[in-house]
């Protein structure tokens, strides 16, 4: 290998490890944020966080401008970070967006004579026998993204797909609470199934209506267990 190849072939490897780096510190953040082990409005500062998870500034800087880009952190020049304030204005602000996407996606497939095909995959995650359905909170909470997400999807509109994924990525901090219960996890799959079943017999209307209540609903819960998380971390790292 040349001279030249040996120090391109180092620079490339160097930036895949800078790469990783900042990932695995991209991660590893947002856990602590979703887990309200960092709080909203909490301050953040590089070198302290940069020693605590035992990484380097750079790659650490580059998660925490990924953070500030999906809405999770707030830069303070020449101070440091902030967790940015939950606002439930604005997180109601999206959950209405998402009934209008996804509304719209089922007028699509309930016109579409391809409905049954498209969303077969979906039949056979929801559609199931009790004893079949998954318990795990966090898998099911990952189906449940994927759910709605394939609605946009099997509707064809790419634009509107992407930016529901937005939308889904903004709302992820609570929404993956709504699975915490059993009870929801329960009703998650019987309003699933309910919409399918809806959109297979195009019925557009009834389909609509189930699943404007299924994200009302939703959102309802989240924010109380929301509020009840915060308050219990707030009284923890008051205690610590």
């Amino acid at each position: 290998m040349t001279d030249a190849l040996a120090i391109l072939s180092h620079g490339v490897q160097t930036r895949k490890k800078a790469a990783s780096l900042s990932n695995q510190t991209y991660d590893e953040l947002k856990r602590l944020i979703f887990e309200f082990q960092l709080l909203p409005g909490e301050m953040l500062f590089e070198n302290q966080l940069s020693d605590a998870l035992k990484v380097s500034r750079t790659p650490l800087r580059q998660a925490m401008q990924r953070l500030e880009h999906e809405g999770f952190l707030v830069s303070r020049p020449k101070i440091g970070w902030q967790v940015a304030q939950l606002d439930f204005e604005v997180l109601d602000e999206l959950y209405d967006f998402r009934i209008l996407t996804e509304s719209h996606a089922i007028e699509v497939l309930c016109k579409s004579e391809r409905a049954r095909d498209l969303l077969q995959n979906l039949c056979d995650i929801w559609l199931v026998p009790e004893s079949a359905r998954r318990k795990d909170p966090i898998e099911v909470g990952q189906l449940d993204e994927e759910f709605h997400a394939a609605l946009l999807k099997a509707a064809g509109n790419r634009e509107m797909a992407k930016t529901h994924f937005e939308i889904t990525q903004r709302i992820r901090i609570i929404r993956r609470l709504d699975f915490t219960k059993a009870s929801r996890i329960h009703e998650t799959y019987r309003e699933h199934g309910t919409i399918l079943t809806a959109i297979l017999g195009s019925r557009k209307s009834e389909a609509i209506r189930l699943l404007k209540a299924h994200i009302e609903q939703s959102k309802i819960e989240v924010r109380k267990i929301t509020l009840s998380m915060l308050f219990d971390a707030k009284e923890n790292k008051l205690r610590a």
